[in-house]
């Protein structure tokens, strides 16, 4: 896992004009990433245009039009288990839901914390609900559970059954201080199954974009769970993992997660989660909770990535803990009383394309010029190169940079980089408590604009926007799993430019990754490392079921929300058939 510290240090500015012509029309990739929004969540209701189909909650007869049940509401029943000794993905099942519990606020602003949410009813049925016929679209609303193990219970195998039940016995796990007071008392309800109704006027901008541009169906976040894992994906296409000098060690004993619930619970974790457990050693098979996992992967009917992709003696992070470094580049402090990952080597795109010369940016809403000023509206573990120390210790960390500074770099084409991602304030991030949806689609509205504004850049550029994970809200979508850490639900991704195919509903089963082979594609990089996801093959989907791939494990690399035909360069497609773009 050393093998990348060849590439340093590094003789070049990612600053310099791009060395390596991208082999589509797209010279400027502009990837935004929203937070906590499942596919479901938002696209419940949505009818593509004529000739297109899709797979959502309207189209699986799940719900109506009007967001009441569908003919197939029980589809999405939600049923309860009963207690197990110790953790398991898909726990016995000892009947279903009367009525869904009446969602909590958990942390929506205004809201009086950790309560039943009045707004809402205590006897909604039992399955999806529209948001909207209770609060207004943007009101502030509870924050459903996400975090790794919770999230491959709330899956059950694929029958996705379990998510009130998950969001009702897990709390906020048993190290993180007195919020939910004792098993039990969990501050969840039935929030997880809320939805908002683009048939009914909900999410308009988000319909707009998906009317005239591109969106996938089958786009997936790829690690079970929360935000910092899956940003950590996009980066490195892998899993952070506790390390000491850049190799694997082992991390203090009470930063190792331990599923197995309480007696007397069923699911009230021993060591769970941000301020308890969340390293966990998946090759060992008597480590807590890896075999239940494990069991599930052996009796698939095809072979995991890397037959799971846990590397020896290795302890992988699977919820949030803070990065390695400021946003200054300040090496934090690590040990027992801290829960931040020591500084990661794994190999990420920034490196990858700043030693192909390809100039790239990560801009972060409140980091603050040179991380000095970073302030409340910065979300840390949004920000995934400061987990590097490749980054944070060479001149990379200079493409670290406020959201400001794209407002500047995108009014004209010489200063805006090659690849640019973009994280927004938290207050506009969309994040289910603190934010409003609302707030994260006028943002995506204003920097399309922004991009337009300039005919000659538009022409060259695609805007990439997804969300970082599901935040726990039920997805009824198809879930391919491609080793132990995912993939997790579905998310949206909506593609912007003049090359998007209009109207378009692509079925291919994507997720996180694929950004990095899309990237990767167009600008004739290799996979990242041996174990990156990146290596896994483009889906082959022509079998009965468009959303499973043939050729399981496999990810495919967005270029199917594009038409490329138009193009005038007659070695496009020479380069996009070259053994480097197709695999």
């Amino acid at each position: 896992m050393n093998s990348r510290n060849l590439l340093l240090p590094f003789a070049f500015s990612v600053f310099t004009s791009n060395a390596l012509a991208a082999t589509t029309p797209i010279e400027h990739l502009i990837v935004i990433v929203g937070e906590n929004r499942t596919f479901d969540n938002l696209f419940a209701t949505y009818v593509p245009k004529r000739g297109q189909s899709i797979s959502n909650l309207l189209s699986k007869g799940i719900i109506k039009a009007d967001g009441s049940p569908g003919i197939h509401y029980s589809l999405a029943t939600q049923r309860h288990a009963v207690d197990e000794d110790k953790y398991t993905i898909e726990p016995a099942i000892d009947g279903a839901y009367a009525s869904l519990p009446q969602p909590y606020t958990t942390g929506a602003f205004g809201q009086e914390l950790y309560a039943p949410d009045p707004r809402f009813p205590e006897n909604l049925p039992n399955g999806p609900f529209q948001i909207t016929k209770y609060v207004y679209y943007g009101a502030h609303t509870g924050d459903p559970a996400h975090r790794f193990f919770q999230m491959w219970q709330q899956v059950d195998g694929g029958k996705m059954d379990l998510f009130t039940w998950v969001g009702t016995t897990i709390g906020f796990g048993s190290s993180n201080g007195p919020v939910s007071g004792q098993p039990g008392m969990t501050a969840q309800g039935g929030v997880s199954m809320g939805f908002y109704n683009m048939a009914q006027g909900d999410a308009p901008i988000i319909r707009g974009l998906a009317d005239h541009y591109a969106i996938g169906d089958n786009y997936h976040q790829p690690i079970m769970g929360g935000t910092g894992a899956n940003y950590f994906a996009l980066a490195t296409g892998d899993v952070a993992f506790y390390s000491h000098e850049g190799k694997p060690a082992v991390p203090p004993a009470n930063q190792t997660e331990n599923p197995d619930p309480k007696p007397g619970t069923n699911n009230w974790y021993l060591n769970d989660g941000y301020l308890g457990g969340s390293y966990v050693n998946c090759s060992d098979n008597k480590q807590p909770g890896v075999s239940a996992i494990r069991k599930f992967l052996d009796k698939l009917p095809y072979k995991t990535f890397h037959n799971g992709n846990c590397a020896k003696d290795t302890y992988y992070l699977v919820n949030n803990y803070e990065p390695g470094y400021s946003a200054s580049g300040t090496p934090a402090a690590l040990g027992p009383d801290h829960y931040t990952l020591p500084p990661e080597n794994i190999p990420t795109i920034g490196e990858a394309l700043a030693t192909k010369g390809v100039n790239w940016k990560w801009y972060a809403g409140g980091r603050g010029d040179g991380g000095k000023r970073a302030n409340k509206e910065y979300c840390t573990i949004c920000d995934p190169f400061t987990f590097s120390s490749h980054v944070m210790t060479s001149n990379m960390k200079d493409g670290l940079q406020d959201l400001s500074h794209f407002y500047h770099d995108v009014k004209q084409e010489s200063t805006l980089p090659a690849v640019s991602f973009i994280s927004p304030y938290d207050s506009i991030s969309g994040h289910p408590g603190y934010a409003m949806e609302p707030g994260f689609d006028q943002f995506i509205q204003d920097i399309i604009n922004r991009v337009k504004s300039n005919r000659k850049l538009w022409q060259k550029t695609a805007i990439l926007i997804t969300f970082d994970e599901g935040g726990g809200y039920y997805d009824s979508g198809y879930v391919q799993t491609l080793d132990f850490f995912g993939d997790g639900t579905r998310i949206p991704i909506i593609a912007v430019s003049p090359w998007t195919k209009k109207g378009y509903v692509d079925h291919t089963y994507y997720d996180h990754v694929s950004i990095l082979k899309f990237i990767e594609r167009n600008w004739q990089l290799a996979p990242l490392s041996p174990r990156s996801r990146d290596n896994l093959p483009n889906p082959v989907q022509n079998g009965k079921d468009a959303y499973v791939p043939q050729n399981r494990p496999a990810i495919g690399d967005l270029m199917e929300l594009f038409d490329f035909s138009r193009a005038s360069n007659n070695t496009l497609s020479l380069n996009m058939q070259n053994g480097i773009q197709t695999r």
